[in-house]
């Protein structure tokens, strides 16, 4: 007769339950690695704002007490005027001061700490050089048009691109040769108010985020392949 084995006794089913038992007790002390990270990354992150916003404030009181000390010459320095059509965008340790750009008249800045870009708002014009377009119809042209734009938002046009009247420039010749290429050319010929509206209203959409108004756009000049002028 076979011996009857136990199997609450039995050395291998014993070992196998203190080896699950040492997982779940391992797994109950883990710590939550997730969560402490994003807490210890969040504190870190506060730390630093902190320390910088105390830099900040101690190089904004040293300047006040520089200029002080050094009245009435400082007032040269730190009094600034801009144009009726100007708008000064000004920048405190790199940070945009709130309250948008100054301006127009004299405002005041900080020296040392304080930074400033002059925007001139009057309405610009730009003469977009003749494009060779390959109209829908498969006939090459020269195109040339004349842009009228202007700055709509001194602030944005500093802050959302480098340098927002080449970029506008870039855009424009773009966008005539885009819009032609669509064309027929008893169209481009026929239509010239049409497409200008539709490049107009094309480019102040795209320039909207720079800062920038399109006012008008004028196709100046198409010139056609010497085998169709007559």
């Amino acid at each position: 007769m076979a011996p009857t084995i136990n199997p609450a006794t039995h050395p291998i089913k014993m070992l196998q339950f203190n080896t699950n038992n040492n997982s779940r007790a391992s797994s109950m002390r883990r710590p939550d690695t997730t969560a402490s990270g994003s807490s210890m990354y969040t504190a870190a992150e506060e730390d630093t704002n902190g320390e910088a916003s105390t830099c900040g404030r101690i190089l904004i009181f040293l300047s006040w007490v520089l200029v002080v000390l050094t009245m009435p010459f400082s007032l040269l320095v730190c009094f600034k005027v801009v144009q009726e059509y100007e708008r000064a965008v000004i920048f405190r340790l790199g940070r945009l001061m709130q309250g948008g750009a100054k301006g127009p008249g004299i405002f005041f800045i900080l020296p040392c700490i304080d930074a400033y870009a002059r925007v001139d708002l009057r309405t610009r014009t730009y003469d977009v050089p003749p494009q060779e377009v390959l109209t829908k119809d498969s006939v090459t042209v020269s195109v040339d048009a004349v842009v009228y734009y202007r700055v709509s938002n001194a602030t944005v046009s500093i802050a959302n691109v480098e340098n927002a009247h080449h970029s506008t420039r870039l855009l424009a010749q773009t966008t005539l040769r885009n819009t032609m290429g669509t064309r027929h050319l008893h169209e481009i010929l026929s239509e010239r108010m049409t497409i200008s509206g539709s490049m107009q209203l094309s480019l102040d959409e795209a320039t909207e985020a720079w800062g920038i108004k399109v006012e008008r756009v004028e196709i100046k000049d198409v010139r056609l392949p010497v085998q169709l002028q007559r």
